[in-house]
């Protein structure tokens, strides 16, 4: 029965592709839908978070273990309003670390006030401005399921070297659960895939094919090299992984972490 739940979980990104065409604005103008719940403001269906956050926690807590220490900072990239940015806050209100959390008003204003967080509105790396007491003084970022954002409308390369700018020694920055366009079209014209497909659609098809074209604003194998080779170009040390099976979306993200010395 496990295996059949992650293999139905692996597949059901498939028909809830548009979230990642969400922009900045769009997920301000969500934050105020009160019809929504907090993991759809955030841009996903409640059956792709209830039930995994400890997966999740986990997921992060592995790749920035200064999160389980005393008195480090801490930033939250896009942090949303949903149960990570919550246990975020708890766990800086207990190790005492300094958070920052940054997104729109909106959505920082359904997050609980705590000595421990420093709420920073705006677009970032527009808001770097807020940021200048900061420059090399965190030791964990974190951009979780932002990166696609990001991709949309500004540069990636704009948003990382800010975030990067802001690591202490031997800090480390999470760019988390990144959809990566070419390992699901691996994944689908696989067995495998085909597999994931029909069980969670309940039918005999196969997934469509993706024909070999550029696609605009998207992340794939191209994107994601060229983040690791321009930044271990640049001094730091660059990681692309996996993400384990206990995730939602494993088969069709990955992760990548970037360490200064």
């Amino acid at each position: 029965m496990e295996d059949t739940n992650r293999a139905t979980n692996g597949v059901a990104a498939f028909a809830w592709q548009e979230f990642t065409e969400l922009t900045f604005d769009d997920f301000k103008h969500r934050a105020l839908d009160e019809n929504l719940s907090r993991n759809e403001k955030i841009g996903f269906p409640d059956s792709y978070r209830d039930g995994f956050e400890d997966a999740i926690v986990g997921n992060i807590l592995v790749h920035l273990p200064a999160m389980l220490r005393r008195n480090k900072v801490v930033l939250d990239l896009g942090c949303g309003c949903g149960p990570i940015a919550e246990w975020l806050i708890g766990v800086a209100e207990r190790n005492g670390h300094t958070l920052l959390l940054s997104d729109s008003e909106e959505m920082l204003a359904l997050l609980p006030e705590s000595r421990a967080a420093l709420k920073m509105p705006g677009f970032f790396p527009e808001s770097m401005a807020q940021f200048e007491g900061y420059l090399e003084k965190v030791d964990a970022v974190i951009a979780y399921s932002v990166l696609q954002h990001v991709a949309l409308k500004h540069s990636l390369y704009a948003f990382l070297d800010s975030a990067l700018s802001l690591l202490a020694p031997g800090g480390t920055l999470l760019i988390g659960d990144i959809p990566n366009s070419s390992k699901r079209e691996r994944l689908f014209a696989s067995e495998a895939g085909r597999i994931y497909h029909r069980q969670f659609t309940g039918t005999i098809t196969d997934p469509p094919r993706a024909p070999l074209t550029l696609k605009p604003n998207t992340l794939d194998d191209g994107a994601l090299f060229g983040i690791l080779q321009r930044y271990r170009n640049a001094g730091f040390e660059t990681y692309l992984l996996p993400q384990p099976d206990s995730l939602p979306m494993w088969n069709r993200r990955e992760d990548i972490v970037i360490t200064r010395w």
